[in-house]
Parts: C-alpha cells; structure tokens; sequence
C-alpha cells in the first residue's frame, strides 16, 4: 500500500484560490464603500479640518510656510503646466488676487503638482500671476491634502480650517462667492 506524498490538486487549489478570493472581494467592497469625489477617485473631505502644513520654498526661493498666513483667506492652488483646466483658470486666479490685493483679506498660494521648476518658472513669466508658488518636493503636501488629480484648490479660512474644496478648476467669482458665503458677505 503507498501512502499519498500530497493533498490531490484540487484540495490544494481551494486552499489558495479561496482565501484569495475572500481578500479580493473585501477589497472591492472597501473600494466600492468609500467617498468618493467629483473626480470620481476615492477621496476625503478636507472641510472643517485644520489645514494640512504646507512648508516649502517658493519658485523665487523664499521659505512659505501656510500659518504665516492665519487671519486671512488662503486659496490653495495645486496646479501642473501641463493641465488644460490649469492654464484655463489660471486667469481668473490673477483677478481674484488683484481684487484682494488692495485689502490683503485673501491670498493665493500654487503648490506645484509633479512638475519642473524650469517649467513652472517659465508658466509664471508667460501667463502671470504674483503670488508664492511653492515648488520641489511638494508629493508629500499633495498627498496631505488627498489630490488626485489637478487642478484642486482649497479655501482655507482666517482660522486655519478648511472651508471649501474645488476640482477642476475655479473662477475670481466663484472664490468671492464662496468666501461671501463664510463670511455673509463681510469679507
């Protein structure tokens, strides 16, 4: 009589096929369960939550530090050169930043989204635009904030908390009507 050497083939298959099969489909209810943004990719909300750090330097290589900016409005700008809707609302950034320049009650800040700082350098200078601009390794800040995909912008409130999120793209009006809506128009 010869005793068997292993399980049979089948045996050993639902030993592995089955538990895999178990981790998958956990897998996709997770996926299937969490939030998910306008841009379709699972995200998180941001609103009413301090702030993520944002550290780094500036296209003009000062160091920009986002707290230095508490008791304004802040519009947090992730942008990329490349982006269409980037370079489209692009403009409108330059006109809600001059529209609040002569108060100072609101600010703009580009956090460049893998991107070269040559490329960046040479955006600014083309189309415009007076603000900081943070550049090099901003991965980390970007993932702080949960970008998935540019432009995203966020208004971050005098207090240091998130107000309000916008992807794909702003308009000067749209800002105003958002930091109107805060404030009841006392901005």
């Amino acid at each position: 009589m010869t005793e068997p050497t292993s399980a049979p083939p089948r045996r050993t298959a639902v030993w592995i096929v089955g538990p895999v099969a178990v981790v998958m489909l956990l897998f996709i209810v997770l996926l299937a369960t969490r939030d998910r943004g306008e841009t379709g990719f699972a995200s998180f909300n941001l609103e009413g939550e301090v702030a993520p750090a944002i550290v780094g330097t500036t296209l003009d290589g000062d160091e920009f530090d986002l707290d230095d900016y508490r008791g304004g409005f802040v519009i947090v700008n992730f942008f990329q050169t490349t982006c269409i809707p980037c370079v489209r609302e692009h403009p409108e950034l330059i006109e809600f930043s001059e529209r609040h320049a002569q108060t100072g009650d609101a600010e703009v800040v580009s956090v460049v989204f893998d991107d070269t700082t040559t490329a960046v350098r040479e955006f600014f200078s083309e189309f415009g635009g007076d603000w900081p601009v943070v550049v090099g390794d901003t991965g980390t800040i970007a993932l702080d904030y949960g970008v998935v995909a540019v432009p995203e912008s966020y208004l971050v409130a005098p207090s240091g908390m998130v107000a309000w999120k916008a992807v794909g793209g702003v308009t000067a009006d749209g800002l105003d009507d958002a930091i109107d809506s805060l404030t009841g128009g006392a901005a």
